[in-house]
């Protein structure tokens, strides 16, 4: 009986291993041998061939340090740190980086802004030729607006005029009127009531060239039904003696998509009250007004005893809150917020020829500077009444309130009204 274990089917038949001839010492033994070194029980056969594969001395496979195939060993890749390896670049400059990026920046910046003061120029309507103007007074240390709303319907459907109560009647009068003196002493905005009784002085008109004679004992708003504009400048330097710098009309319209494009303005109504013919139905209390309120909030008269005098007060009030939150950064830094609101108005704002983008932003950082407390808001100084339902200006109070703006002091003068 055979003892030996069968063999399992599919066993592996072991490497044929070359056995040496009897007798014959490796060469390395025998090396070892023939140099007279003595017998080493520890001597290993991996000592004996050369061989070191690197575990006895803790090092890692294909390691520098090993004899292996890795990278880095003889017959490999070159590795990290290896012969062959190819020297680490040098490290980033960040601060040549940021550099070169921060003038990146600045450049795209400049590029935006330059771009968009060239296109928000050529929207404005330079039309007013103040140069048409006769017999000016000097001009003073101040830099002087003549801000005007007008009851223009130009480009308005029939369904916004019926929106915007503003009826449908022909062509354009002054529906408003201040003036705006910015100065180094501090900012100062004076409404011109438009029943004031005033003298229309002589004049060349604007159009025909012809040359008409004073009028005596009028109401301000003719002068711009006479000659637009130009009549108007001329009408309030003769009865001021305050020279007018620039000048700045908006319509209905416009006034409206402004405030629309802002996404409305808040403003606080310390008393409330409705007016039918503007459409005005205004609560007391802080409240933010769309363009269809705006416009009703300055244009209401007829609810206030003193109809003229309270509407200007309101109007001084709604544009100073229209500039402060026009002219913040939130607003000129933004191009989501900045061109709706350049678009919504340039279109329909008329200024005089010499008016730049600069100046415009100038009027409204001015306005802005009134509604934060750098300067004061008034009507101007009031005898008393005149004929027709007009009123009558303190001229003594006139002329203090004038000479102090002329030569750039604080104004000091206390309006009656």
């Amino acid at each position: 009986m055979n003892e030996w274990p069968e063999q399992p089917e599919g066993a592996r038949p072991m490497r044929h291993v070359q056995r040496r001839p009897q007798g014959q010492q490796s060469p390395q033994y025998q090396q070892g041998y023939d140099q007279g070194q003595a017998y080493n029980p520890n001597f290993t056969q991996a000592q004996a061939t050369g061989y070191d594969s690197g575990y006895s001395s803790g090092q890692v496979y294909g390691s520098p340090q090993g004899g292996g195939q890795g990278p880095g060993g003889p017959g490999g890749p070159a590795g990290p740190g290896g012969p062959g390896a190819r020297p680490a670049g040098p490290a980033p400059d960040w601060r040549k980086r940021i550099k070169i990026g921060s003038i990146v920046l600045v450049v795209g910046v400049l590029a935006w802004g330059v771009g968009t003061y060239a296109w928000a120029s050529s929207q404005m309507r330079n039309e007013v030729d103040l140069s048409k103007v006769i017999e000016r007074p000097a001009e003073g240390d101040c830099t002087t607006y003549l801000i005007v709303g007008s009851d223009s319907r130009e480009g308005m459907s029939a369904e916004e005029k019926k929106k915007l109560h503003t009826g449908s009647a022909e062509g354009k009068r002054t529906d408003s009127m201040m003036i705006l003196a910015a100065c180094s002493s501090g900012n100062t905005m004076i409404s011109l009531p438009r029943d004031s009784w005033v003298t229309i002085p002589n004049f060349v008109g604007s159009e025909s060239g012809k040359s008409y004679p004073a009028r005596g004992g009028s109401k301000l708003n003719a002068a711009y039904a006479m000659d637009g504009p130009e009549l108007l400048v001329r009408t309030v330097e003769f009865n001021t003696g305050l020279r007018i710098d620039h000048y700045a009309e908006i319509g209905f319209a416009g006034f409206a998509n402004i405030v629309d494009a802002l996404g409305g303005v808040e403003l606080n109504i310390e008393k409330g009250f409705k007016d039918k013919k503007s459409g005005a139905d205004f609560q007391a209390g802080k409240q933010t007004l769309n363009g269809e309120q705006a416009l009703a909030f300055v244009r209401t008269r007829y609810a206030f005893a003193e109809s003229d005098l309270a509407r200007t007060k309101n109007q001084q009030k709604f544009l100073s809150a229209l500039a402060n939150q026009a002219a913040t950064p939130g607003t000129i830094l933004n191009p989501f917020a900045l061109y709706p609101t350049l678009g919504a108005g340039l279109d329909t704002l008329i200024v005089d020829k010499d008016m730049s983008l600069y100046d415009l932003g100038k009027m409204f950082f001015a306005m802005k500077g009134i509604s934060g407390g750098d300067g004061r808001s008034m009507n101007m100084p009031i005898s008393g009444s005149a004929p027709q339902g007009s009123l009558k200006w303190d001229m003594p109070k006139v002329k203090q309130l004038v000479e102090q703006i002329k030569n750039d002091q604080k104004v000091t003068v206390e309006s009656n009204r």
